[in-house]
């Protein structure tokens, strides 16, 4: 891993950190305010698994594995799912968005709780890959990593031509939330594959009690393995 893409991961992981347990909770509510997701099949990851970790049957969410999902065409996963990794780039022992199935997190929001956004997308990736061609020649998704890097800035700094609605910074900071989302919100979602996301900011999960010694430590809980709200709901059945 780069210097530049520890800088970017060490961002992403601060800006969450304690608050890994509320980005969780945010999630949930804007979720309970929609229809259950329709399951999804589409490629970028290379899981064999065929459910999200932790997704309970009623909410039933298939990797992305050959085809397209919900929301995205081949083309756009690829774009979405290439843009994420390079804001959470992965490393050995370091999970990144790709691991965590990121873009399988935004494509099944995108069909649900933020069904209003894709407009916002649509036209986002368009100019996304017009920009690319003019400076590259080439859409996002077949760039360098370097490229990648610095397309993402022009956007971040709101230098990316080609961008009327959204703005290139209104894009870029989408993206950003919509990435830390598939990192961190609860497995049953879609995205925080394994736990990826909770394991690298140390947070335990939907725990059903803790002991008077866990609630006075200042270590890490690491008593009990990590748990989803599908761990939960199985244990309270």
């Amino acid at each position: 891993m780069s210097e530049h893409d520890e800088s970017r991961r060490a961002f992403i992981v601060g800006a969450v950190g304690a608050g890994a347990a509320a980005s969780t909770a945010l999630v949930q509510a804007a979720y309970a305010k929609t229809a259950r997701p329709k399951t999804a099949t589409a490629k970028i990851p290379t899981s064999k698994s065929p459910t999200a970790a932790g997704a309970p049957a009623e909410h039933a969410v298939e990797i992305f594995e050959g085809g397209h999902g919900v929301f995205f065409n081949d083309e756009h996963a690829a774009t979405v799912a290439a843009f994420a990794e390079r804001l959470m780039p992965g490393a050995p022992g370091k999970p990144g968005a790709t691991d965590a199935n990121v873009i399988n997190y935004i494509d099944l929001a995108l069909a649900g709780a933020y069904a209003d956004q894709q407009d916002f997308y649509r036209r986002g990736l368009a100019q996304l890959d017009a920009y690319c061609r003019k400076a590259y020649d080439q859409p996002f998704a077949k760039l360098s990593a370097a490229q990648q890097d610095d397309v993402i800035s022009a956007l971040e700094q709101g230098k990316a031509s080609e961008f009327e609605f959204p703005t290139a910074q209104a894009f870029f900071n989408t993206l950003r939330a919509h990435t830390m989302e598939g990192m961190f919100a609860d497995p049953v979602y879609g995205g925080n594959k394994d736990f990826a996301g909770w394991k690298l900011v140390g947070f335990p999960g939907v725990q059903l009690f803790y002991t008077g010694a866990d609630l006075a430590s200042k270590e890490a809980f690491t008593r009990a393995p990590i748990t989803g709200l599908q761990g939960r709901a199985t244990k309270g059945a």
